[in-house]
């Protein structure tokens, strides 16, 4: 079981300090953080794409690109590449070069977003939403098959005749995720098209996301492909720190501080401290807590999906650097090893 760490670049207010990070200082503590999650032995590090004041990265490839010539193992990948309102040649040619920069370690996970910002900024209209990104996926996936493309074109791509798409990538293919966030339709589509599926659960019960994991199962077996060939990965909230009460402490704050403002501009309720320790709680989604309790809900978790990779945003909001890079640390040199042994063992049984 593959375990990492993906991370927004926030650069929101800290609630502590009542100061927002600055951009080239977050860019500067993620490439730290990046060196450190590939020291200490974790399996990928993911960085999302957003284009918003309150987060520092526009476009993941480029800082995956210095991610990759400061490490040697770690698999990068967008967290996600919002592929709806980019150019999907663009997209196939950032990341091959970061494939090559990183001898072959680079994957996209494509998404829709969780934010409409790039919609208006590109000149998309949010009424496309759906069709944007069937059409331009199909694309991408045509770029990534065959050197030499000859595109028909539709609504929202170009037409494309006998052109070579350069550079090629190291990975044949290019590994390509579909990031999905409960959209029955957005997981069915995945396995359809044989491709792995990144399920993102930052809230509720785990165990109501597994029909989704079983829905994408069987629409891939449907289509005819393999399902034990295709992974999954569950993306969680988390924080982790020596104790219990230092991993609350740490967290706490800047999550009531993001939440709370995503949720007034998009409608949901105010978090509340109840709430927090629910999602926290054996049978919740955060993964918030000590190394062994982290432990436990990765294995709860993998009892109930099967899955193949689990990824934990660390850093739901501003928290101090040195807090981030221990967390790091106790995840790959605490965690990772104990998961792994004990998938293994019962994978073996």
């Amino acid at each position: 079981m593959e375990i990492g760490i993906y991370t927004f670049a926030e650069t929101s207010l800290d609630p502590r300090t009542g100061r927002a990070t600055n951009a080239r200082q977050r860019l500067h503590d993620l490439l730290e953080e990046v060196e450190l999650a590939d020291r200490v032995g974790l399996d990928v590090y993911g960085v999302g794409e957003h284009h918003r004041p309150d987060y520092a990265v526009s476009s993941p490839a480029v800082v995956l690109g210095a991610a990759a010539a400061r490490t040697s193992r770690i698999r990068l990948t967008s967290a996600v590449t919002v592929l709806s309102s980019d150019d999907p040649v663009r997209v196939f040619q950032d990341f091959a070069t970061v494939d090559l920069l990183s001898n072959g370690r680079a994957e996209i996970m494509a998404g829709r977003g969780s934010f409409i910002e790039s919609f208006p900024l590109f000149g998309q209209d949010l009424d496309d939403y759906d069709a944007l990104f069937a059409e331009k996926l199909a694309l991408l996936l045509a770029l990534r098959d065959d050197e030499r493309v000859t595109w028909p074109g539709s609504r929202h791509t170009q037409r494309i005749e006998d052109r070579g798409v350069y550079p090629r990538p190291v990975q044949a293919p290019l590994p390509v995720w579909i990031a999905v966030g409960g959209t029955p339709q957005s997981v069915a589509r995945a396995g359809t098209l044989g491709l792995p599926l990144a399920l993102a659960i930052i809230g509720g019960a785990p165990q109501r996301f597994v029909p989704l994991v079983e829905l994408y199962r069987e629409s891939a077996r449907r289509a005819g492909h393999d399902p034990a060939t295709l992974p999954v990965s569950i993306n969680s909230h988390g924080f982790l720190a020596d104790t219990t009460d230092a991993a609350i402490a740490a967290a706490w704050p800047p999550y009531q501080e993001v939440m709370g403002r995503i949720g007034r501009e998009r409608g949901w309720p105010p978090p509340t401290r109840a709430r927090f320790d629910a999602e926290r709680s054996p049978q919740g989604a955060l993964f918030v807590g000590s190394a062994q309790e982290v432990i436990d809900k990765l294995l709860y978790e993998h009892a109930l999906f099967g899955h193949q990779r689990a990824l934990i945003q660390l850093t739901v909001g501003t928290m101090p650097h040195d807090q981030v890079l221990r967390a790091i640390e106790i995840l790959g040199t605490e965690v990772a090893p104990v998961v792994r042994a004990e998938v293994a063992r019962r994978e073996a049984a």
